[in-house]
């Protein structure tokens, strides 16, 4: 199958249902510039916020609209990059894990609803499972795949290589996929907002 390619409206329609029923709460917009305004709509002044590196929220202009300052949030991303001392830098990105929203993205999604994120560090694990109270993930409709099993294979045969390269060409050396996370559901008792922009747009790898 395409890796690429946008997914159909019907697979739209049915991994929306599927989210919906897995606890999530999916958000469809057509549009990167429709992404940002809607995470601007749902999270309130004097939040803090924590992002994960991801090339679909650079795309989206969320990461350049945090760094411009204009939000009224509390960025924990910017205090983890500001601090030379390492294990100050450290301490700043296990306290993080605590932030009130947490924003990233995903590698694959199936049609079930079920996400697939792969991590080096592991670092943005403990907002996604269990620590952040809001989780907005902006994906774009072309990392749908039919099941499960196609979206592991998606972050290994695709997803991967392409974040390995980028990460030599940048001069770091190259990417490990050292912990992969599947959520499968969202369960109602945890009291949380997770919410899924889902975009009619090619973002990210």
């Amino acid at each position: 199958m395409s890796y690429d390619k946008l997914a159909s409206a019907e697979s739209v329609t049915k991994t929306v249902a599927a989210l919906k029923n897995n606890g999530f709460n999916p958000i469809v917009v057509s549009t990167k510039e429709e992404a940002l305004a809607k995470i601007k709509e749902l999270i309130p002044a004097g939040a803090s916020v924590m992002n994960g590196s991801s090339q679909t929220l650079s795309q989206i202009g969320f990461v350049d609209y945090l760094k411009a300052g204009q939000h009224g949030w509390n960025n924990l991303h910017e205090a983890v990059l500001k601090e030379t001392d390492e294990g100050k830098k450290a301490e700043l990105r296990k306290q993080s894990s605590l932030s009130d929203f947490y924003l990233g993205s995903a590698h694959a999604l199936s049609e079930g609803g079920e996400l697939v994120i792969a991590s080096a560090s592991g670092s943005q694990l403990p907002h996604l499972v269990f620590t952040s109270q809001n989780i907005i993930l902006v994906i774009g409709s072309q990392k749908i795949a039919p099941t499960l099993e196609e979206s592991i294979k998606r972050l290994r045969e695709y997803v991967f290589p392409l974040e390995n390269n980028r990460m030599k060409e940048v001069g770091m050396g190259g990417s490990i996929m050292a912990k992969i996370l599947i959520l499968e559901k969202e369960p109602a008792f945890m009291g949380r907002s997770f919410n899924i922009i889902l975009v009619n747009e090619s973002l990210g790898f």
